[in-house]
């Protein structure tokens, strides 16, 4: 999903930012795949303003002409929320055959606008669904396949996440896995078979060279989100390992390369009831807030976000924690045999339990709320989460302390995605229309 404009939000910097308006309208896809439905994945708009009548409510539906998207992991359609932000449309489709022909890729994943106009989108595979690490761009004014933006033969083995920094002529880049391996659930033999990453990738940002590949070992294993500081002299950044539950920092070294260095580890917890005898907290989703502040990540498997203060940028320190469902709910099937942590209670929201666990993470710009959605992707939904697939995703909002640290769940706030027109369906990213911290890079 593409939404990019010429324009942008207009804010000089990451600090300038944190004092636009707040959110009143958020975007998400929302997913059929792997549902019981047989409709097209649409586009929802959602009021997240406390002041308007319809607070917390679906008020737009953009349907795309497509079954079986995935809407965020395929197809590209760039959409116009500039004409009508509450009610956007299909501005122009990118069709899957144009990135076949033209760059020998397909799975686009992660958008970002560029300084010259374009947009750059990754891909974790080629079109037989093996992995390949490459990178479309598109004409910014007609969004036309440009072509490739790594030079032929330079693709990673593996694709997902990116982010760049022009101050030090840099780009990262991150691995999942094969596409035909992760498509339809995730099978533990994959990982010894060699089609999951465990790298990063660093990237000349002029030259469009790859200078580097940083294997981040055993502790570093399928390294999704990728975030630098948002601060655009910084030299270093977090990445999560959704395997490992490890968060890396990276960093410019004296020498002039980069390296990589593990700064939180989240154990796995020995379990009885579940499909393998021990359960990783699988992070995966971070962000940073607009200050570089804090570190934020959700364990969706374990069921907990987190909230880490970053100043110290090699030593995190926890500061806030708060478990919004999971898979090891005191009533559910999984029983934790050795933990400190108590097994949480089911979380209930406005009479309705919350299915799955917290993933993905879009934060206000003032950094006083996080909003949180519960679907990964549809395949590995239905194997971890099938309650998910039968009753739909929820999106929750969690009021953060921004001074000491601290979550507390808004009880007041619910989006139940399980009432939907056409029947449950799986919500997962969420976009602000003039930017956020997930988004935005700053020159």
């Amino acid at each position: 999903m593409a939404s990019c404009s010429g324009c942008g939000p207009g804010y000089r910097s990451p600090l300038d930012a944190m004092k636009g308006p707040r959110e009143e309208i958020v975007y998400l896809p929302c997913i059929y795949r792997n549902t019981n439905t047989l409709k097209p994945d649409y586009l929802a708009t959602v009021d997240v303003d406390p002041k308007s009548s319809t607070y917390c409510q679906v008020i737009h539906r953009l349907p795309m002409p497509n079954l079986c998207d995935e809407l965020h992991h395929s197809g590209i359609y760039v959409v116009d929320v500039e004409t009508n932000p509450r009610a956007p449309q299909i501005h122009k489709i990118v069709e899957p055959v144009d990135l076949f022909w033209k760059c020998g890729l397909a799975n686009p994943h992660t958008t970002h606008c560029l300084g010259n106009g374009q947009v750059m989108i990754s891909c974790l595979g080629d079109p037989s669904g093996n992995g390949k690490g490459g990178f479309v761009l598109l004409d910014g004014q007609t969004f036309d396949v440009v072509g490739n933006w790594e030079h032929p033969g330079e693709a990673a083995p593996f694709g997902y996440d990116f982010w760049y920094q022009p101050q030090h002529n840099v780009m990262i880049s991150t691995e999942w896995g094969a596409p035909k391996a992760l498509a339809n659930g995730f099978d533990p033999a994959d990982v010894a078979g060699g089609h999951y990453g465990s790298c990063l990738h660093v990237w000349n940002w002029d030259t469009h060279r790859k200078l580097q590949t940083i294997d981040l070992g055993k502790d570093g294993g399928i390294p999704l989100e990728v975030r630098f500081l948002h601060d655009p002299s910084a030299t270093e950044g977090y990445v999560g390992c959704a395997l490992s539950g490890s968060v890396f920092r990276f960093y410019k070294t004296l020498e002039g390369d980069w390296a990589a260095e593990s700064v939180i580890s989240i154990p796995s917890k020995k379990v009885e009831g579940w499909t393998l005898p021990e359960m990783p907290g699988l992070i995966t989703d971070i962000l940073i807030s607009l200050d570089d502040r804090f570190l934020y990540f959700s364990n969706w498997l374990h069921g907990d976000i987190r909230q880490y203060d970053i100043t110290d940028r090699r030593k995190p320190r926890l500061v806030g924690q708060l478990f919004l469902g999971g898979s090891i709910v005191s009533d559910g099937p999984v029983k934790v045999l050795q933990d400190r942590e108590k097994q949480p209670d089911p979380r209930i929201i406005q009479g309705r339990r919350v299915p799955g666990g917290p993933q993905m993470l879009q934060l206000s710009l003032d950094g006083l709320r996080l909003y949180v959605t519960t679907s990964l992707y549809s395949g590995w939904d239905k194997q971890f989460y099938p309650d998910m697939i039968k009753e739909g995703s929820v999106m929750m909002q969690i009021d953060v302390d921004s001074v000491n640290g601290g979550l507390s769940l808004n009880e007041n706030f619910l989006v139940d995605f399980g009432k939907e027109p056409d029947g449950p369906v799986l919500a997962h990213e969420v976009r602000y229309p003039g930017g956020d911290c997930t988004s935005d890079i700053w020159l």
